[in-house]
């Protein structure tokens, strides 16, 4: 298994100062009543006292585990795009100037609902059970596919949400290239479109290299297929057959797997159609699912 070496938002490997280091894991068992242990990054520690709350872990989408028990940056700290880019600058999760440029771009205050905290490295719900993912996650997927996004390939965005990411994809691939964001909730596709007319990438929306369309994203997009580019925003119980079909020979496929211990899978297809899969961190997402057990709360 490989691990990502970078430093991000919460685990138990590594404790900050306040907690000694002195926290062991079965501490936390007791306290969850012996219930399965839930995503470390869902744990909210109290600093005045022994005691932790436990939210609902499915709004802590996108955070990797088993890393350093700490944040980033307080949402209060960064009130800027390019601040918020300069965060992931310096703690490694964003390594390439290409990634930088896009995300500095792509101001992410455009895709979060109203009167959030945009900078803060964290997920956010947007109704619809339904979340965008916390700024390192992007960061990291961008990176992992940067590749993959080069002027005039095709990207598809799997659960495409508030239209974020898809932006980002439009404006690395470029006019000459396709980017689809599939959602299957047509009020968050209606959201997205009005987020990307907003953005730095609406031109690429108005000429139709950029498009956001409903659809169950289980079974991808075949009208723009092959993909160099896939992304999936949401844990599947295994990698979807169709998905891969769609994957071009020498593209990419990151996706998170998994129920409550789920992996951040990249799949790679090999020139002669095979392909090779390897983990690459623990991280912590929705379920990918049908629209009616979305609406149903999973």
């Amino acid at each position: 298994m490989k691990m990502s070496s970078s430093v991000v938002a919460y685990s138990v490997r590594n404790f900050p100062p306040f907690m000694h280091r002195s926290l062991p894991l079965f501490c936390l068992h007791r306290r969850l009543g012996r219930r399965p242990l839930p995503s470390p990054c869902t744990v909210l520690f109290k600093t005045s006292s022994s005691s932790c709350t436990l939210p609902n872990p499915f709004y802590f989408t996108g955070n990797f585990l088993f890393r350093r028990m700490e944040r980033f940056w307080a949402g209060r700290s960064v009130n800027k795009n390019k601040g918020m880019v300069e965060h992931l600058q310096r703690y490694g999760i964003i390594q390439s100037k290409k990634v930088a440029e896009v995300m500095e771009t792509v101001d992410r205050a455009l895709f979060v609902p109203d009167g959030s905290q945009a900078y803060e490295d964290s997920p956010m719900p947007i109704g619809f059970n339904a979340t965008i993912s916390a700024p390192h996650m992007h960061a990291t997927c961008l990176q992992l596919l940067e590749k993959n996004l080069q002027p005039g390939m095709h990207a598809l965005d799997v659960g495409s949400g508030t239209g974020y990411l898809t932006a980002c994809f439009a404006l690395m691939v470029g006019p000459q290239g396709r980017a689809i964001g599939v959602e299957h909730i047509p009020e968050l596709v209606a959201m997205s479109v009005k987020n990307v007319e907003k953005s730095a990438a609406a031109p690429l929306l108005k000429d139709g290299s950029l498009a956001l369309l409903v659809a169950d994203g289980r079974e991808g997009w075949p009208e723009f297929a092959p993909y160099d580019a896939i992304h999936v925003g949401a844990a599947a119980p295994e990698i979807p057959k169709p998905l891969i079909e769609q994957l071009k020979p020498g593209g990419r496929l990151v996706i998170p797997v998994g129920n409550i211990f789920q992996e951040l899978k990249v799949v790679d297809k090999n020139e002669d159609g095979s392909v090779t899969v390897r983990t690459e961190t623990s991280v912590r997402y929705v379920p990918l699912t049908s629209r009616e057990a979305q609406l149903r709360g999973y």
